[in-house]
């Protein structure tokens, strides 16, 4: 069974709110026959646009292959959160790597975000971009870790946007009884997720990239050149780029044994209007202290995006809105009898120690992948890193892809059943608050 076909039809976007509310491009052509690029870039999501878009404009021949449509992943179907740092914690990365390469993996999410900034306003992206992540806590143990967290990246990364928010500011900002406090970054901020992955491919065919889309990568013949094989057509390149993230399959079993897909969900209720004011008071994105995440914003027409629930298998539940609806509830109790009217599944990367995985895999290979959601800004920069290396400028590049990176126990054979043990572990001591 392939991830890539198991849950969506053909070259067609999932039935998402942002699928009916996206600034369409015209369908890609499938590659038929042989051609040759400089580079070919396997996947057209955050990773593959933003690889393709700084080799084209430095000039390279470059050639970007989908096997459904641009975007059409978790680049198109996630929660639009754009975060600060990196997914993991710096003080766990400076326990980890050390004070100096926490410093420097804490600057290079810094500059995601400016990069993520950027681009959007160099390429006129309409994709709702607005400031603001909240982080809310259950407990007062939540509540002082989140404040502790704050002042140690003012303290140690001068990094003074983040706004501690007691029990009353906190229900100020989000009116709900779960949150006992918070914080609220304001270097954050937060997207309509496939307005801006088709702004990137419209900036990269402006820039020279060839797409291809419904072109499924099934083999790739290393060597100089290497040969990129799709059903319909093959590319011959001096370099390639895997871009795959969880729909990886069998493409490189090194990224593979370090890389796990999951599958996580998110619903759009009925336009709130008024009484929208009831689930946020101010225009900012919500992420929760859950160890399966709760994440939710309001959309441009004010309705609830409420993301919640994980599974592990390769088929997504045949009622999404069930499954999300259950942790929405807790949150927002009042919302019992709101209309869901959009609700879809995607599927993530996730590692290990929940960093990216950047890696060289031959001499003119590489891959970036892996991000455990929050690939909005660290997919966009990681596609850039991998653009700069394969010009010679490799620093930032290999800055990441010196953070461990451990194989899954037992391999893929195992991976799955390991990991839904241990999410179940982590659910349960969701819901006992330990």
């Amino acid at each position: 069974m392939n991830l890539l076909f198991s849950n969506d039809k053909r070259g067609q976007y999932p039935a998402s709110w942002y699928a009916a509310t996206a600034q369409t491009l015209d369908e890609f052509s499938p590659l038929r026959g042989e051609i040759r690029a400089d580079v070919c870039v396997v996947g057209a999501g955050y990773t593959g646009l933003s690889t393709a878009l700084h080799l084209a404009e430095a000039g390279l021949d470059v050639v970007l292959l989908d096997a459904h449509r641009v975007g059409f992943g978790a680049s198109g179907r996630n929660g639009g959160q754009l975060g600060s740092g990196q997914r993991m914690d710096q003080d766990g990365l400076e326990a980890l790597m050390g004070q100096a390469e926490a410093g420097k993996l804490w600057q290079l999410a810094e500059d995601a975000k400016t990069l993520v900034k950027g681009l959007i306003a160099r390429h006129d992206i309409d994709c709702d971009l607005k400031p603001g992540v909240a982080h809310t806590g259950f407990n007062a143990r939540d509540v002082a870790e989140l404040h502790s967290y704050a002042d140690h990246l003012q303290t140690h990364y001068n990094y003074d946007l983040i706004e501690t928010l007691d029990e009353t500011a906190c229900h100020d900002l989000c009116p709900s009884p779960a949150y006992r406090g918070g914080t609220l970054d304001m270097g954050a901020a937060h997207l309509h997720p496939l307005n801006y992955a088709l702004g990137l491919a419209r900036a990269a065919v402006a820039a020279g990239v060839r797409i291809f889309e419904n072109s499924h990568v099934h083999h790739i013949n290393e060597g100089d050149p290497a040969t990129v094989q799709t059903d319909t057509g093959r590319v011959i390149a001096d370099h390639v780029v895997l871009a795959c993230n969880g729909y990886l399959g069998g493409l490189n079993r090194r990224v593979a044994a370090r890389v796990m897909p999951i599958n996580n969900f998110i619903v759009a209720t009925e336009p709130l209007g008024d009484a929208a004011d009831r689930v946020l008071a101010r225009d900012v994105a919500v992420a929760d202290t859950k160890f399966v995440v709760n994440y939710f914003r309001l959309s441009a027409d004010r309705r609830l995006l409420f993301g919640g629930g994980e599974t592990y298998g390769y088929t997504f539940p045949s009622d999404i809105a069930a499954v999300v609806r259950k942790p929405m509830l807790q949150i927002y109790p009042h919302l019992a009898d709101v209309r869901i009217d959009y609700a879809w599944g995607g599927t993530l990367g996730i590692t290990m120690k929940r960093m990216p995985f950047l890696a060289r895999l031959g001499p003119n290979m590489l891959s970036a992948s892996g991000y455990s959601g929050h690939g909005v800004g660290t997919a966009t920069h990681a596609g850039q890193l991998m653009a700069l290396a394969i010009l010679g400028q490799a620093e930032g590049f290999d800055t990441l892809a010196r953070v461990p990176a451990p194989t899954f126990p037992g391999g893929a054979a195992l991976r799955s059943p390991l990991l839904v043990l241990a999410m179940t572990w982590y659910a349960l001591r969701d819901r006992l608050g330990v």
